[in-house]
């Protein structure tokens, strides 16, 4: 038997989501031809849909027209019914927008909008102002903006009271957010705070208690080889099935990540020497894992299930 859904599991954007990683040759430009295939292999495993250019698609070290460049090339490669997110948010309010309208012109479902991150001294108001003036010019009707909390990386929280606000203030445009600090007590706040909006865990080990709080699902970077793990834990907590061993396998797979930064590098490496796919580089200032230490990383991910 199904359980009663909470109204955040009723969001049009509730599922999991693979916070992708984002193909580039080996001279480090744009592998567009590389979206086709690495979409369906998320969509084959049970992901509903993706985030194009967060953290780990290394989303701010491309410029627009990179951007754009790639939200075309996933819009042409989507899977049937399988939903697209754009990582936007950047320190200009224009750039935003563009962003935002070019994602939402080719289709994307949502939108997952950084702060103004440089801006580190904004307070509440400026923020609900420039979050206003996004939404206004750039989310339509029928779209999604979700705020992306990153706090230790942004440098700029989204308190609760700022994204009530704005849930009051657009309810039909303002999703929720995209919590990545990977705090149980981050998740419960703002899944109880905001009723009705999609909460997304960042963490793969929060994926369990996290709905269990009122959690929607899920954006995370292990995704991009746990798909059909976080799939069987949101589908198990629907139905009312112990999914306890694939939430067991998630957190030592999100462990053996974490311990070999960045996570972009790894996944890409683990993407080729799991998943043949081509050795994907990261842009500088990140940096590849050595090939001794992808065989390492390789090795150990041996151990877990399939």
């Amino acid at each position: 038997m199904t359980r009663m859904p909470s109204p955040n599991l009723t969001h049009p954007l509730s599922g999991v989501h693979t916070a992708a990683v984002t193909p580039l040759t080996a001279q480090g430009t744009l592998d567009l031809a590389a979206w086709p295939g690495l979409l369906s292999f998320f969509a084959e495993r049970g992901a509903h849909g993706a985030l194009l250019l967060g953290t780990t698609g290394e989303g701010t070290s491309f410029s627009v027209a990179e951007r754009i460049d790639i939200f075309k090339a996933a819009a042409a490669a989507r899977p049937e019914e399988f939903r697209l997110l754009a990582g936007t948010g950047t320190p200009s309010l224009t750039e935003t927008i563009g962003l935002n309208q070019a994602a939402f012109e080719l289709g994307f479902e949502a939108v997952v909008v950084l702060p103004p991150y440089f801006m580190r001294n904004a307070s509440e108001d400026g923020l609900f102002d420039w979050y206003s003036q996004v939404i206004e010019r750039s989310v339509p009707e029928g779209g999604w903006l979700l705020g992306y909390h990153i706090p230790a990386v942004s440098g700029v929280p989204l308190p609760l009271s700022l994204l009530q606000r704005l849930q009051a203030a657009y309810p039909s445009r303002f999703a929720g957010l995209k919590d990545s600090t990977g705090d149980q007590a981050s998740a419960v706040a703002y899944a109880e705070g905001l009723p009705g909006c999609a909460v997304l865990v960042g963490n793969d080990k929060l994926m369990t208690s996290g709905m269990q709080a009122g959690a929607a699902g899920c954006i995370t970077a292990l995704a991009n080889l746990r798909c059909a793990e976080l799939r069987a834990v949101y589908e198990g907590f629907l139905w009312g099935k112990d999914a306890s061993a694939h939430q067991a396998t998630l957190d030592a797979a999100r462990t053996a990540m974490d311990a070999v930064p960045p996570a972009p590098a790894y996944l890409k490496a683990m993407l080729h020497t799991q998943h043949n796919f081509p050795q994907w580089p990261v842009r500088s200032p990140l940096q590849d894992l050595t090939p001794e230490r992808a065989q390492q990383s390789a090795d150990a991910l041996l151990a877990l299930p399939a």
